[in-house]
C-alpha cells in the first residue's frame, strides 16, 4: 500500500466535499486504520470510525443472518448538523467513514466523490 496514494486520497476527500469535517479509512476484520484526516481539532476521526465499525460489523451480520444476496454500498447516518457517510469498499475489506456539516454538503454530490475515488483506493490498500 502506498502511504503517498493514501494521503492523496485523504486530501481529496477534504478538498472535494463540500462542509467537510473529518475521514478515515479502516479495515473492517482488524479495525486497523490506515489513515484519517480532519479540519476540526475536537473530532477524532480515527475514534469516530472505530464506534462506526461496530455498526458496519452489526449491518454485516444482520444482511448475513437474513439471507439477503445483497451489499452493503454505504450507511447514512443523519445528525442535527452534521452527515455520516459510512462507504463499504465492494471487496468488504475496508470502511471510509466521512463526516461533513449538513448545511454545506450535497448528498449526492458527496457519496459521488466517494465513489469516484473508492475503486482506486480499493487497488492500493489491496
Amino acid at each position: 500500500m502506498s502511504n503517498d496514494f493514501l494521503n492523496v486520497f485523504l486530501n481529496e476527500m477534504k478538498t472535494n466535499v463540500n462542509g467537510f469535517i473529518a475521514v478515515a479509512v479502516t479495515e473492517i476484520e482488524t479495525g486497523l486504520s490506515f489513515g484519517n484526516i480532519t479540519v476540526d481539532s475536537a473530532f477524532d476521526p480515527e475514534l469516530a470510525a472505530a464506534y462506526n465499525l461496530e455498526v458496519v460489523k452489526a449491518k454485516l451480520n444482520a444482511v448475513k443472518a437474513l439471507g439477503l444476496n445483497q451489499d452493503i454500498e454505504d450507511i447514512l447516518i443523519t445528525l442535527s448538523n452534521q452527515i455520516h457517510i459510512i462507504d463499504i469498499s465492494p471487496n468488504k475489506k475496508f470502511m471510509i467513514y466521512l463526516a461533513a456539516d449538513a448545511t454545506k454538503a450535497n448528498l449526492g454530490m458527496t457519496r459521488a466523490v466517494l465513489r469516484k475515488h473508492k475503486a482506486d483506493l480499493e487497488k492500493n490498500l489491496a
